[in-house]
């Protein structure tokens, strides 16, 4: 399920950078009152760090960008430095094992970023308007995002793709990563996508043809220990920016990636 700000903000707040607040939040006077009343953290503040972490200006189109510059920026530079060294190591350790090294990306704000969409909406959500703007396939790309995936592939690692996105909205996806420079893996062996009409074998336990009951965890897990278990690949890494990508398992390392503007659960 996925959460908008306004459903989510005390959420929203603690995944910024871990918890830490940026901008606007700093306590003042003027908000005084939420100490004594327990009033939740004010909304248009949180809007206001938000748009400071990701140092939000618009292009020549009226485009939401965030800037290469900005907190958020700098964020996933860490985890990208971190990420390359554990790969390589990791990597160069499962061959000597005469394993399958493996890496799991997530697509939606792990590699395609999705500011535009937040910001234009004002961080809500509505499935008709989301689906649009996926199919219009011009998202630009998170940060380090394609370099991360070339460098896993440079390393003999096999790179598999596990999102949300669904089935229908496979072309969009595949046309929007080649855009950004992924082009690696992008065929349906290799990025899995939610299939309610017809799950794998693999998910039966929450889904079967018409009936799709799995959270995002299940999915998640269930695909990863797929990857591992019937195809027989190690995962060294799995990348999301939502604990929901990263829980359950089935993946050697885990990276959580900022995204702050929405959750799922």
């Amino acid at each position: 399920m996925r959460t908008s700000l306004r459903a989510a903000a005390l959420i929203g707040a603690c995944a910024v950078a871990g918890g830490a607040l940026f901008g606007a939040g700093a306590a003042t006077a003027g908000q005084s009152t939420a100490n004594s009343t327990k009033e939740p953290y004010n909304i248009g503040l949180l809007v206001k760090d938000i748009d400071t972490y990701y140092g939000i200006t618009t292009d020549s189109a009226g485009v939401y960008q965030a800037s290469p510059t900005s907190q958020y920026a700098k964020d996933l530079a860490k985890v990208d430095a971190d990420a390359k060294k554990y790969v390589d190591q990791a990597a160069a350790k499962a061959k000597q094992k005469h394993q399958k090294p493996a890496v799991v990306f997530d697509i939606d704000d792990t590699l395609l970023l999705s500011l535009d969409y937040e910001k234009r909406y004002n961080y809500t959500y509505n499935s008709a308007s989301w689906a649009d703007y996926v199919n219009r396939a011009d998202r630009p790309g998170v940060f380090g995002s394609a370099d991360l995936v070339r460098y896993a592939q440079k390393k003999g690692v096999e790179v598999f793709y596990n999102s949300g996105l669904t089935e229908a909205q496979r072309p969009a996806a595949v046309e929007n990563l080649k855009k950004i420079g992924v082009d690696v893996n992008l065929d349906a062996g290799h990025m899995y996508l939610k299939d309610a009409a017809k799950p794998p074998a693999y998910l039966k336990s929450c889904a079967t043809p018409g009936s799709w009951t799995c959270t995002t965890v299940q999915y998640k897990s269930g695909t990863r220990q797929h990857i591992e278990k019937d195809l027989g690949y190690e995962i060294i890494a799995n990348f999301g920016d939502q604990y929901s990508d990263l829980d359950g398992g089935h993946a050697a390392r885990t990276y959580k990636l900022p995204n702050p503007t929405y959750f799922v659960g």
